[in-house]
């Protein structure tokens, strides 16, 4: 799609033209002036006017169909960096879009003095840059989302690590206390921390206690007996501890066999027995 012969697009985006920037930042910062800390006033009018700045380059080339179009690379770039800029700085979808549509109206307005009385031009150079300007929209939140989705993820992996935290009770005993589902990523997290602190502290014992985890099925239990089995190939035992009630009944219900592992209701008696087979043996001092 490109610009019909009475097109005033190019006039009104040209250096003499009659799209107001001023007008444009000023209907953009009345939208976020309920929280104006993120972005500066200075700011925003130089995000506009590079904006505007490009939209006029690439209109000028007349490919209006495809905003994919090689014509509107530099255009991308920038919303692809606003976009990113703002998500990581706490702007809503709606404020970002509002970057690119709140242009409307300023650029109405210049077509419709520009055009007068033809009403058939202006109909056709505001359906053109209306179809225009919300795919540039959509692209800013298409851009943005995908920031979001990274920084999200980004927080759930470091939620995730701080919540299997494999801490040393004793020279030579470890212990993990898992608290909420296992899944097959956090698996793999919590097998190789771990397998880790057992090589650099040397332990005999892991104890992983499961007090936390709300309930053990047959997928949950698989991934325990793996994160096990991995400690012992690397030379140390492994405990299980915090076996309620609850657990203990779901675990006899679904016919789940721990085999040798050994199994303690509490993370005290875990550690009682840890202290046994490394040789150690706790005693009450008598009071003097």
């Amino acid at each position: 799609m490109g610009l019909e012969s009475n097109s005033k697009l190019v006039e009104v985006l040209g250096e003499k033209g009659r799209v107001s920037l001023n007008d444009w930042k000023e209907a953009q910062w009345a939208a976020i002036k309920i929280r104006r800390e993120p972005i500066t006033e200075e700011e925003l009018y130089r995000e506009a006017s590079d904006f505007m700045s490009l939209f006029q380059q690439a209109v000028k080339e007349a490919f209006l169909s495809d905003i994919r179009d090689p014509v509107w690379l530099k255009m991308r770039e920038m919303l692809s960096a606003l976009s990113i800029s703002r998500a990581r700085r706490g702007f809503t979808p709606t404020e970002m879009a509002t970057f690119v549509l709140s242009f409307k109206q300023p650029l109405f307005e210049a077509l419709k003095q520009a055009h007068g009385t033809d009403s058939g031009a202006l109909l056709s150079d505001v359906w053109m840059t209306t179809v225009l300007l919300d795919k540039l929209g959509l692209y800013c939140v298409e851009e943005y989302q995908k920031t979001r989705e990274a920084i999200i993820s980004r927080q759930q992996k470091d939620l995730l690590e701080l919540s299997t935290p494999v801490v040393q009770l004793w020279p030579g005993v470890l212990t993990l206390p898992l608290i909420g589902t296992l899944d097959s990523e956090r698996t793999q997290l919590v097998m190789e921390r771990l397998l880790q602190k057992i090589v650099d502290t040397g332990s005999q014992i892991a104890i992983i206690d499961i007090t936390g985890v709300p309930t053990v099925d047959t997928l949950v239990a698989q991934h325990l007996m793996k994160t096990i089995a991995a400690a012992h190939l690397m030379g140390a035992e492994c405990f299980l501890s915090g076996i309620s009630p609850q657990i203990a009944q779901t675990v006899v219900h679904l016919g789940v066999k721990f085999g040798d592992i050994v199994t303690k209701a509490t993370l005290a008696d875990a550690f009682g027995l840890a202290l046994k087979r490394i040789g150690l043996v706790v005693i009450k001092k008598s009071g003097e």
